[in-house]
């Protein structure tokens, strides 16, 4: 009997080790949510879409390095007030690894990449932060270059054992070139280096790349297909079309609010364009499956290839093949929607919706987040196994 109580014993940890681990789900706006401290730094995040590039990479070790009201408030200012030089910033303040106390004092100084070194904007040794370990129960992070301030950790806000931990430091980690950003200001430039010149010519001749750059410093993504998509098959012909068709389809390859690759794989809904209408025509959604995403117009999926320009509120994408309003598709026969699959998911919103980790935080406003990670449906799941496998132990 003492043996049958032993392994029910066991048994029962096991199962609630398994409904409790935070494997997936996790979300650092509704996280950051829970705690006013960090009110201004989680407000960042959900500007410049940094929380859905951490949300994005849930099977991946990651420590996130927060700062308070005021020290967050030093780093604007630092930046100038600029959302792309603040992205910078929160970027690298994302640690691709875990880190805690007990981890620092075992393994001693490291380097660990960040989100701002795996965005490609930033060199192999200054998009890196040091781990390093302090007197006493002290540990601290640092940018990389020489001499750099050390932050030191004044609070572990929350920690999952390598998985995702959560981190407040004294001030944030900066260095010289950290709030350098790209140049916007010439649109057609962008465009044809991008191999865009078809694009970008007919843009300027409709008067619609005026249009794109009035909206650049309100909220304005830019897909821009290729010069070879304008030659594909069902491609329209553009040399024939009138100009008002012509303004619609470039208008159709915009939309009215700022996002990013990344971002569009969580947005749920019917994703408004420039040529939207009140009524919800040309609308497109996309579609998510894994790192690729597609924007769906009912007839046709165009691919988003590259990400050009991120610099918030401008975002710059070039697809594979021309977005073309469904009334104006050459061709292809009317296509069924697509039904939504576990590997394949459609994931869109209103163009001007907030990003998703955002929405998210309006659920937790009643109550303090006491974990990392949402709990998911496994947990209810492996619970109720929990009370079956004791029960049967115990007889």
């Amino acid at each position: 009997m003492a043996m049958q109580r032993v392994a029910a014993a066991a048994a029962l940890l096991a199962c609630l080790a398994m409904a409790a681990s935070p494997v997936r789900g996790r979300n650092i706006t509704a996280i950051l949510d829970g705690y006013k401290e960090y009110k201004l730094y989680n407000k960042y995040l959900s500007e410049t879409k940094v929380c859905d590039e951490i949300n994005s990479r849930q099977s991946t070790s990651m420590t996130i390095l927060v700062l308070s009201n005021d020290a967050m408030t030093t780093l604007a200012s630092d930046a100038g007030d600029s959302l792309p030089a603040i992205k910078n910033a929160l970027r690298l303040h994302s640690v691709l690894d875990y880190y805690d106390r007990k981890k620092v004092k075992k393994y001693g100084d490291e380097s660990a990449a960040t989100l701002y070194q795996a965005t490609g904007d930033a060199a192999s040794t200054t998009g890196n932060v040091k781990v390093v370990d302090q007197e006493d129960k002290n540990y601290a992070f640092s940018a990389a270059t020489p001499g750099a301030r050390l932050c030191t950790v004044t609070k572990e806000v929350e920690t999952h054992p390598f998985k995702f931990a959560i981190l407040e430091v004294t001030a944030p980690i900066e260095f010289d070139g950290l709030f350098d950003t790209p140049a916007t200001s010439n649109l057609t430039r962008l465009l044809e280096r991008a191999g865009c010149k078809v694009f970008a010519s007919l843009a300027a001749r409709t008067g619609v790349l005026k249009t794109y750059e009035d909206a650049m410093d309100k909220g304005l993504t830019l897909f821009a297909p290729n010069d070879d998509a304008f030659q594909a098959k069902d491609a329209p012909d553009v040399k024939t079309m009138s100009t008002a068709n012509l303004t619609r389809l470039l208008q159709y390859n915009a939309l009215p609010s700022y996002n990013t690759k990344t971002s569009l794989k969580f947005v749920k809904g019917t994703l408004r364009t420039m040529a939207s209408t009140k009524a919800g025509k040309d609308g497109v959604t996309v579609v998510a499956k894994g790192d690729d995403v597609s924007l769906d117009t009912g007839k046709a999926r165009s691919r988003v290839a590259d990400t050009v320009v991120d610099s918030v509120p401008f975002s710059l994408l070039t697809l594979d093949s021309l977005l073309v309003p469904p009334e104006l598709y050459v061709g292809a026969p009317e296509a069924p929607a697509p039904e939504p699959s576990p590997a394949e998911t459609p994931a869109s919103q209103p163009a001007d919706a907030p990003s998703v980790a955002a929405d998210h935080a309006a659920d937790h406003k009643t109550k303090k987040p006491s974990s990392a990670i949402a709990s998911r449906p496994i947990g209810a799941l492996a619970a109720a196994a929990c009370s079956v496998v004791l029960a049967s132990l115990l007889l």
